[in-house]
């Protein structure tokens, strides 16, 4: 094979190489919008969390969230609803039912149930959000594992806690998403 022939294939590798590095990434879906003001995480891969979940198999995600916002006056359509900070965790959001006041709530693993926003997104003495700063590469995260079922053990307790907190029974309990309805599984099938 000539030098030529040989400088061309190599161009022609390099330049692929460097397309399919370019392309890539944007042809993945985005699983994350930021929620604003403080640029948490919403999941655009949870099909009632979002108003346009695309049933297509090859994308599986939404791109307009239930809600504009989270801050402290934010009514949830559905709980509880998730929300992430990737360095800090992820948060199951209620709602204060209306006989306590009113207000976002969230629940995490460490605090457990509390108002929203968590201390650290806001600023002690102005009163103001915090946003979180992220790479570019933000909405790209993978959604938090769902395998071995620590989520689900995690959405679980949190429904249970804010069921005994609040005295919710009944249908109210019952109207809450599981992790499967939140990681979008199908049922389980029958034996």
């Amino acid at each position: 094979m000539s030098k030529e022939r040989r400088l061309l294939l190599y161009i022609f590798l390099i330049s692929v190489f460097a397309l399919v590095l370019v392309i890539a990434p944007g042809a993945q879906a985005q699983n994350w919008a930021l929620m604003p003001p403080y640029n948490v995480l919403w999941p655009l891969w949870s099909p009632p969390l979002v108003t346009d979940f695309n049933w297509d198999p090859l994308v599986l995600r939404g791109t307009t969230p239930i809600v504009t916002e989270l801050t402290r006056n934010t009514i949830l359509p559905v709980q509880p609803s998730i929300a992430w900070d990737p360095a800090y965790d992820i948060w199951a959001l209620y709602n204060t039912p209306p006989l306590f006041g009113s207000g976002l709530l969230f629940f995490d693993r460490v605090y457990g149930l509390n108002s929203w926003p968590p201390a650290y997104l806001q600023d002690p003495v102005a009163g103001t959000p915090i946003p979180i700063t992220y790479l570019t590469t933000w909405g790209l995260l993978k959604p938090p594992g769902y395998a071995g079922g620590g989520e689900a053990y995690f959405i679980s307790l949190a429904n249970l806690i804010y069921s005994m907190t609040y005295g919710l029974s009944g249908p109210e309990f019952l109207n809450l998403l599981t992790a499967a309805d939140l990681w979008g599984l199908p049922p389980i099938s029958p034996i």
